[in-house]
């Protein structure tokens, strides 16, 4: 075949293709066999093969995997990728309902777009020009990471989207869901475990591990699927309501969750809920809940949005999943505190598509009120949908039970002979054992302490296991070569985490204080100690009197600081420690005499979000002034700043009578004490 007949056949292909795409994705009407399809694709890899030259990028062959990559580049968001205020409670809801029609004003004719709230990976997918160039995970919902190749992967992603039925614009971002249905999911499972590796827990970690691959290749091995349900941005669309947005990416080639329906009141949304609710089980993918968004785009304008979230939007989630199983044995899990915390180990059962096989039963005295026992039968929840907890035990009149369990005498960890404290119980022998130690380099790596990217709970508990840290002071210590050793490190991963050690040697004191876990001692408090004794010696050599000085600091939190401090085996550990750090510390805070900071002694406690700002950075501002920022509501809390949908914090302070301020007020007092924002 010539080029000008090859030229003009491709171009057939390549809109049949698509046309049977959008039958089939779209539609869900296919009008030829798989057997026809892959004919035509055949027919056009082979022309395409034939005349290199005419292959284009937003051809169905083209769905290829690339290369490898090193890592993902950060992409800024066309628009913010806001997360969705969510609630369980029908009160709840209704709260939201009133706000929204308050806002709008009683005549004004509320109608909402109800979806379902599908439990995957949300990402935006740019088209310029009708072409996919672009596509990025949520992130921090202003910028994520690229995944433009491995989002071409995903079949039911148009790569050029249709023009037949509506208008292509010249600029298009949307956000869409990545999911993997359930019978896939097990096909994958099956698979996985067959070639002896690690299952998933449920399809949508597998769904964001997939599209996070660094190697397109193994995206494209996974049965991946997407629904999109917004614009973020766009260029000469015009669209009024969120159903004709569904109806327009519909009439692109995207696929829209066929669920989605109106409702006018809050009775229609508990219709929907309860009907969804109870189909639950039956739908072929996850879904936690529903999304309930005004209809309206222009009276979306007039509502707006708070820092975090839409003020015209609300995820209405399911309650948590209850199933029942039965205790094999009940274990003693050792925590970076040296609490002793026992768990059971349960036959496997399925819960809201997450597989099951443990939960905390907290304490020992929890234990003994539950009356759980190893071999009972028990009813199990996902708290909030994630952490498993044993709710009751089920009777079973005519089964013998086990013996009652009782809390071990030594640390399962290290032997060391356990201590009672209240309901709690510990092992005393803090850095010396080693699931002490695992958790404390995990604390000590976390984002408020020295904040080392690549040091997470699997490769502390690595560590320790190997021998590579014996004390934390180890950690600091640790060559390339001696990670290349270690399963899961490379050159690469390995260079780059003693890269990150070495920059958080020079940490600052705050957050070396919160990181090394002294018990009381918080983000907070430690920002307050270094504030007031400016270097760690300092700190360390100050008495109980001392300590109490500072604002918030009582007896109790004196004297479990006082005692972390004099403990012989502490203090080895943190003098070596130290030899190995760069603290940027301070001299202690000091005023002229007479001179007294605006808010000194004062209690700032900040609920609900804020436009102008971040919280942190609130709190921050008021600490300047010589307050301390808290976190929850008392007598003696001075002032309680309240921002957008603020919580329980904001009733408590009516209660109490404690002054508060809005954020206008608030950004008002800063501009008074010469604080712009």
């Amino acid at each position: 075949m010539d080029r000008k007949k090859a030229e003009e056949r491709i171009a057939k292909l390549r809109t049949e293709i698509r046309h049977h795409d959008y039958l089939y994705y779209v539609k869900d009407a296919p009008e030829v066999s798989d057997e026809q399809y892959d004919k035509l694709y055949r027919e056009l890899v082979a022309l395409e093969e034939e005349h290199p030259d005419l292959v284009s990028s937003d051809s169905p062959t083209q769905r290829v995997a690339g290369a490898p990559v090193d890592s993902f580049p950060t992409i800024e968001h066309a628009a913010p990728m806001l997360s969705l205020e969510s609630d369980q409670s029908e009160a709840s809801l209704r709260r939201f309902d009133e706000r929204l029609r308050k806002g709008l004003g009683a005549d004004f004719p509320v109608e909402y777009v109800l979806e379902p709230k599908l439990d995957g990976l949300s990402v935006e997918l740019v088209y310029r020009d009708g072409v996919l160039v672009q596509a990025s995970t949520r992130g921090d919902g202003r910028k994520g990471e690229g995944i433009t190749e491995n989002v071409r992967t995903i079949a039911n992603v148009p790569l050029r989207l249709r023009e037949k039925d509506h208008q292509v614009p010249p600029f298009l971002a949307v956000r869409g869901e990545v999911i993997m249905h359930s019978e896939d999911f097990e096909k994958l499972n099956e698979t996985l475990l067959a070639e002896g590796k690690e299952p998933f827990a449920n399809p949508r970690n597998a769904s964001a591990g997939a599209v996070r691959q660094l190697d397109p290749r193994i995206t494209a091995s996974r049965p991946l699927y997407l629904y999109a349900y917004d614009i973020l941005a766009s260029e000469g669309v015009e669209v009024e309501t969120q159903w004709d947005v569904l109806q327009s990416l519909r009439a692109w080639g995207l696929t829209v969750n066929e669920r989605s329906q109106k409702g006018k009141t809050v009775d229609d949304i508990l219709a929907f809920h309860g009907g969804l609710e109870a189909e639950r089980d039956d739908l072929d993918y996850e879904i936690d809940g529903i999304v309930i968004k005004l209809n309206d785009l222009d009276a979306r304008e007039t509502l707006g949005w708070t820092s975090r979230h839409p003020r015209w939007a609300f995820a209405f989630k399911f309650p948590p999943r209850k199933e029942i199983t039965r205790i094999l044995s009940i274990v003693s899990s050792v925590g970076r505190s040296g609490v002793v915390t026992p768990v059971a180990m349960m036959l496997p059962v399925e819960i809201g598509g997450v597989t099951v096989a443990r939960a905390t039963l907290h304490n020992r005295e929890e234990v003994a009120r539950k009356d759980v026992r190893e071999g009972d039968r028990v009813r199990v929840q996902r708290a909030g949908d994630v952490i498993p907890q044993v709710i009751e035990r089920i009777e079973e009149p005519d089964r013998e039970r086990g013996p009652e369990w009782r809390m071990p005498e030594r640390c399962p960890s290290c032997g060391t002979k356990l201590v009672e404290r209240g309901p709690f119980t510990l092992c005393p022998n803090g850095f010396e054992c080693p699931a002490q130690l695992a958790g404390r380099i995990v604390h000590l790596a976390s984002r408020d302490a020295l904040d080392i990217e690549g040091l997470g709970d699997e490769s502390a508990k690595l560590f320790v296991a190997e021998g590579l840290v014996r004390q934390l002071p180890d950690l600091f210590e640790i060559q390339p070569e001696q990670l290349m050793k270690l399963e899961g490190f490379a050159q690469k991963s390995a260079n780059k985490l003693v890269a990150a050690l070495e920059k958080a040697s020079h940490a600052e004191l705050p957050r070396f204080l919160h990181g090394l876990g002294i018990p009381e001692v918080g983000v907070a408090v430690a920002r307050d100690l270094s504030r007031h004794f400016g270097t760690f010696e300092r700190l360390r050599n100050a008495d109980e009197a001392a300590l109490q000085e500072v604002p918030g600091v009582g007896p109790r939190m004196a004297e479990a600081i006082t005692t972390f401090f004099r403990d012989p085996k502490s203090a080895k550990i943190l003098d070596e420690l130290l030899a190995k750090m760069h603290l940027q510390e301070t001299e202690p805070s000091t005023q002229a005499p007479g001179s007294v900071q605006p808010l000194s002694g004062q209690k700032w406690v900040f609920t609900g979000g804020l436009t102008a700002l971040s919280r942190r950075d609130a709190q921050a501002l008021v600490e300047r002034l010589g307050a301390r920022a808290t976190g929850s509501v008392s007598k003696a809390t001075d002032v309680v700043v309240v921002g957008e949908d603020a919580g329980s914090k904001a009733e408590d302070a009516k209660k109490l009578g404690v002054k508060t301020m809005d954020e206008a007020e608030f950004l008002a007092f800063l501009k008074g004490n010469g604080i712009e924002v």
